[in-house]
């Protein structure tokens, strides 16, 4: 019988960008199970939110990911809006929808590069880095940032996209083409990549179902879920666009859907930027009443779930966030177990992870099921805690 080894991955890592702890149980170099701990980075976005004006919650849902800060707050919008019964302006749905289809490049274009230098292929990790530059300069020239656009709002839209400035976002989509055009090929065409990535970290279409996975991770499983598509919102109904999938649910399929969906993306701006209708971009909301909703967008990750519910005051009483990343990391066990310790890195990364969207806590007796500590329990002890450390590190920077 093979001596069992256990390998930590984490919960600090070159290759993560978060704190997250796997841990790998191994005999030789094959992974025979794993184990995840979460939220190492709990921000409390859930709690938070419960203190402020609705209004102001479209701010803060934003900072739950850099990239994806057109998703959640859409979600959460959207959510508001069915809650209020409000009207969305045509010209709004459009505005929308060309800053989330320009987030979704961004998101892909960076997982590509990010892939790129995780197998030592960084040639595509610095074409990737270049051409998403044009990306997020148009999104700065839009909104005025380049992480944190700010600009949907319960209702509509907070800012205009000038018409005079339509044919420049249809430029710069052309543009794009050509270079993501070459990084596709240069996955598409080496052997090298295809010898390193096919066959690696298999999620079956069973499994995929059997985790809930979704996003690229389940259309790279054969499974054709797109939120934009089977329950439209903004201007995707509106627009010609398809679905991509793969069947073979490895981390070469997994690629494949990201560099494929990009084009897509670009039809989708470019037919809004040309179709987009004139007209205001918000709608007139006084009040938000008494009742509970949910609202679902397709983040670049996959579905993101926002629940509210309003006691008819000016701020929810209760905000769930469900990102897409708390239901694909879990398939881990079935993608990484039964794999070589050098596949389990590139596998993990395959489901493009964002580690802070999955922070939550909750801090219960194990024997009773009741709550020990608070919210406002949990921050005082993290305060009380940091103003420690200072103090320590004050003593020891004197002696």
């Amino acid at each position: 019988m093979k001596k069992r080894t256990i390998i930590p991955i984490g919960p600090y890592h070159p290759l993560q960008e978060e704190a997250e702890f796997f841990q790998l149980y191994v005999e030789g170099e094959k992974v025979v199970d794993m184990d995840v701990r979460i939220s190492y980075n709990h921000r409390g976005i859930e709690g938070i939110s419960e203190t402020m004006h609705f209004d102001q919650v479209t701010f803060l849902v934003e900072r739950i990911c850099g990239i994806c800060s057109a998703s959640h707050p859409l979600a959460y919008i959207q959510a508001v809006e069915d809650l209020a019964g409000v009207e969305v302006p045509e010209r709004a749905l459009y505005l929308r929808t060309i800053i989330n289809e320009l987030e979704r490049i961004h998101s892909h274009v960076l997982w590509a590069g990010l892939a790129g230098h995780f197998i030592g292929y960084n040639t595509v990790w610095m074409w990737a880095w270049r051409y998403r530059e044009p990306v997020l300069d148009l999104l700065e020239e839009i909104s005025g940032s380049r992480i944190n656009y700010a600009n949907a709002k319960i209702g509509g839209c907070r800012r205009d996209i000038p018409n005079e400035l339509m044919p420049h976002i249809q430029k710069v989509m052309d543009e794009l083409i050509p270079p993501m055009d070459m990084i596709t090929k240069a996955v598409l065409d080496d052997p090298v990549i295809h010898a390193r990535l096919k066959g690696v970290g298999v999620l079956t279409k069973e499994d995929a179902l059997r985790y809930c996975v979704t996003g690229p991770t389940a259309r790279a499983s054969g499974v054709p879920i797109d939120v934009r598509r089977d329950d439209p919102y903004a201007a995707y109904d509106r627009v010609e666009w398809k679905v991509i999938t793969r069947n073979e649910g490895d981390v070469f399929a997994k690629a494949v859907v990201r560099l494929l969906e990009i084009f897509e993306s670009i039809k989708i701006i470019k037919e809004c930027a040309e179709k987009i209708p004139d007209g205001p971009i918000e709608a007139e909301v006084r009040e938000i009443p008494p009742g509970e909703a949910v609202g679902h967008v397709e983040a670049p990750r996959g579905e993101t779930f926002h629940y509210v519910r309003s006691d008819g005051g000016n701020r929810p009483v209760r905000h769930k966030v469900r990102s897409p990343s708390y239901v694909n990391v879990p398939s881990f066990r079935a993608s990484c177990i039964g794999q070589s310790i050098s596949d389990v890195s590139i596998t993990l990364a395959s489901v493009d992870p964002c580690y802070s969207c999955t922070e939550r806590i909750a801090v219960v007796d194990s024997d009773t099921g009741e709550r020990v500590y608070t919210a406002r329990d949990l921050i005082k002890l993290s305060q009380d805690k940091t103003k420690r450390l200072m103090e320590e590190r004050g003593r020891q920077t004197n002696e």
